[in-house]
């Protein structure tokens, strides 16, 4: 069999002969060519392809692609990765005979990319020599090792009472406009020269959002070991929902040379919003708010794939930090318990707090880091247990001594002192604070020293003691950073210090 057009060429030829006509090589190709038989807003029906594997790219004219979604013995749902307004009815469907695929490496870093790899920072697109599957297996239990090496977010709050570890997925929930994001984006910056490849996986957001935080990125030097991964509202639901697979995979790349990810999904809620609006348009059956039966599933498959990894397999770690958005403070809404039951823990923003100026507003009583202490610096560990009792029996009282004006000494004291606990704990944005200053602050408030400070100064006090404690313990600084535990040396070195940057600000404050 000679391709109708080249015998016609051949025959014209001259010179040709009949011989060469015989033994022209000739190789068969076979491809299966469909039609849409239905077009809608983010999806489409295919007919003629009865081989399609779930979740094949779909090719259409114009060089754009779908998901095979639904197998349907008439037909297939494809969910669309571009917007679908060139193509109409009775265009033709090509499969691909590959999955969605995102490419990976040290070329991305600094990048701005979506989830199937198209440039979105105006520059070129990055190489694809290195492509991998968005979606993959999770790592088998016995590839993994404990979650023991900390990841600092350099927030107080944070670092002393919820500590999160390498490897670990701790939840960030809350209300709108609450500070999700902020800590998040703070958590990125504080990763500056700690060897820890950083991931913004944008999922939905509007576009000034996604804008603002490469900004922030920008700003604080972070996009130099950050890349961003994103998807706004403006995207197909499709490529939404696809999008932190993507992330995810581009994570593991690193992972498996050995190196330390994190991961931020921002946010969660609008993936499964945009899983839920596909699966109702391509008629699956819905179940508690709509959404679909494998709302659970798509999520912990997602979360499942961060973990440390045993040096057998490089001994790299993917931590990830996923946001859910809460309404009217109801952490047990549907989607938030999904993932509350995921993931190993979680950091719970009240709206309350952050109305008051309390930033950033961690609510201590509900939140927790189910992997503990055992991630934490040495250091940590002997002051981070009183201060969280201390900071629990304040609130508690707090709310009591509303209702009483007469009220015992020890009772007062405890206000005061938790009261001076709450201002430490407050912190700016873009201001990460290293362990050790975290640690010389923390216990100055624990033992004391603060005491007499009034609560308007305990912020120049933090600053005075952060500064004396970097000009006179800075060998103590490198013993906590090395893991090494306080001594009574050592306390005693830090306290004498202490007390010396406070003296200065009490007198300025008995003086005004």
């Amino acid at each position: 069999m000679i391709d109708a057009d080249i015998k016609k060429i051949l025959e014209q030829t001259e010179k040709v002969s009949h011989r060469m006509i015989e033994t022209y090589e000739y190789h068969l190709e076979s491809f299966e060519r469909g039609y849409v038989s239905y077009l809608g807003e983010s999806i489409a029906r295919v007919r003629g392809l009865p081989s399609v594997k779930f979740e094949e790219l779909i090719k259409f004219p114009g060089e754009k692609y779908g998901l095979a979604f639904n197998l349907d013995p008439e037909d297939i749902g494809v969910v669309m990765l571009d917007k679908s307004n060139t193509i109409t009815v009775g265009d033709e469907a090509e499969r691909t005979y590959r999955v969605a695929d995102v490419p990976a490496g040290d070329s991305l870093i600094g990048r701005v990319i979506d989830a199937v790899g198209r440039p979105l920072d105006g520059k070129q697109p990055p190489s694809k020599k290195t492509s991998i599957p968005v979606e993959r297996e999770a790592p088998e239990m016995m590839d993994r090792e404990p979650v023991e090496v900390p990841l600092q977010t350099g927030l107080k709050a944070i670092d002393s009472l919820i500590p999160i570890g390498r490897g670990q997925r701790e939840l960030i929930l809350g209300d709108r406009q609450t500070g999700k994001t902020a800590i998040a984006v703070d958590t990125i910056i504080n990763q500056h020269d700690k060897n820890v490849i950083c991931i913004y996986c944008a999922i939905g957001l509007k576009s000034s959002d996604i804008a603002r935080v490469i900004t922030d990125l920008r700003e604080n030097d972070a996009m130099e070991y950050s890349m961003v991964v994103s998807a706004d509202g403006e995207d197909p639901p499709g490529l939404v929902y696809i999008t932190p697979y993507a992330a995810t995979t581009i994570g593991e790349y690193f992972r498996e040379k050995g190196r330390d990810v994190l991961i931020v999904y921002d946010d969660l809620t609008k993936h499964a919003r945009a899983y839920r609006e596909l699966s109702l348009l391509l008629r699956r059956p819905p179940a508690r708010e709509a959404y679909p039966g494998d709302i659970f599933y798509i999520h912990s498959r997602l979360l499942e794939r961060a973990t440390h990894l045993n040096d057998e397999n490089g001994g790299g770690s993917l931590t990830a930090l996923p946001i859910v958005e809460t309404h009217a403070q109801n952490i047990s809404a549907y989607i938030p318990t999904n993932l509350i039951s995921i993931t190993d823990g979680q950091i719970y923003l009240n709206p309350q707090m952050y109305s008051k100026g309390i930033l950033p507003a961690v609510d201590v009583g509900k939140s927790v880091s189910r992997v503990g202490g055992k991630t934490q610096l040495p250091a940590y560990r002997e002051i981070a247990g009183d201060l969280r009792l201390s900071y629990s029996q304040f609130e508690e009282l707090e709310t009591f001594a509303r209702f009483s004006s007469r009220l015992d000494e020890e009772t007062k004291n405890k206000l005061e002192r938790g009261r001076r606990v709450r201002e430490v704990l407050k912190q700016s944005q873009f201001n990460p604070i290293s362990a050790p200053e975290q640690i010389a602050v923390l216990i100055a408030v624990n033992e004391g020293i603060l005491d007499d400070v009034s609560v308007e100064m305990i912020g120049d006090a933090e600053k005075e003691i952060i500064k004396q404690f970097n000009d006179k313990c800075s060998d103590v600084a490198e013993a906590i950073l090395d893991g090494n535990e306080l001594d009574e040396d050592d306390m005693e070195k830090i306290i004498r210090t202490l007390e010396r940057a406070v003296k200065e600000i009490k007198e300025n404050d008995g003086n005004s």
